[in-house]
């Protein structure tokens, strides 16, 4: 369903993607693992259209080629993004910045069905449908993003640090929610540095480090590598591969 190949990015004289390639097939949960600085939000950006890769990169979505697009028909691929830092439009209620996220030609006949899946995962923006987005908490505001961007429809949903400066409590509903998301057919890439809760979810992972990808492989084998689990793991380990 997506592939990319030959992924190279640089920031003026830093290269901060290098030779990347993946692939994913369709309803996949894929995770992309890495430290601040490896590339993960940069590999997003390029995705989405936000970033322009060097020559000779393919990014392709159900065989069309992404790198051609402006970012705005990207979404219209069936690619939907929740950026880092989430993205919402805070003076604007909940219904609004949902209604936002059916824009795309490909959502617009089926809103109101959208807004009925997005409100039945999250029950929790039902109850606060009019309420100004600024007001509401950090995790509540990650719903919004997430169901702002299911409201496009998406095929593959691409989250960038989804439990960043949640409370472990929210992070586990969140990830739950992902799992219910993946599990209702939707693709999802999740660029994460929490490594315990992503590949408990996961189907497969990916390593980057460094702007390379240096490691792969099916989310329980990643658990398991003795090297993945001193460079990434840590003391959470053994709560992990209990789980997985």
């Amino acid at each position: 369903m997506f592939e990319l190949r030959n992924l190279n990015v640089s920031y003026g004289k830093h290269a901060a993607l290098q030779d990347v390639a993946m692939s994913m097939t369709p309803s996949e949960v894929v995770v992309v693992l890495g430290a601040n600085g490896a590339g993960k939000s940069t590999l997003i950006k390029s995705v989405a259209g936000l970033v322009t890769p060097q020559p000779g990169a393919v990014i392709t979505m159900e065989g069309r080629d992404l790198t051609r697009i402006p970012p705005h028909q990207v979404v219209e691929t069936g690619i939907a993004v929740v950026p880092e830092g989430r993205g919402i439009f805070g003076e604007l209620t909940v219904a609004e910045n949902l209604l936002l996220g059916a824009n795309p030609r490909r959502a617009r006949a089926d809103q109101a069905r959208s807004r009925d899946l997005v409100l039945d995962l999250f029950p929790r923006l039902a109850e606060r449908h009019r309420q100004a987005v600024r007001t509401m908490s950090g995790g509540e505001q990650q719903m919004v993003a997430i169901g702002r961007a299911l409201m496009s429809q998406p095929r593959l949903l691409m989250l960038d640090e989804p439990s960043l400066g949640l409370a472990p409590v929210l992070v586990g509903e969140l990830f739950a929610a992902l799992a219910r998301i993946g599990d209702a057919g939707v693709a999802l890439l999740i660029v994460e540095q929490n490594v315990r809760i992503s590949l408990s979810i996961a189907d497969r992972g990916y390593l980057l480090e460094a702007g390379r990808i240096v490691g792969q492989g099916p989310a329980d084998s990643l658990a398991n590598d003795p090297q993945v689990r001193s460079a990434f793991l840590g003391a959470d380990v053994q709560d992990l591969t209990k789980e997985l």
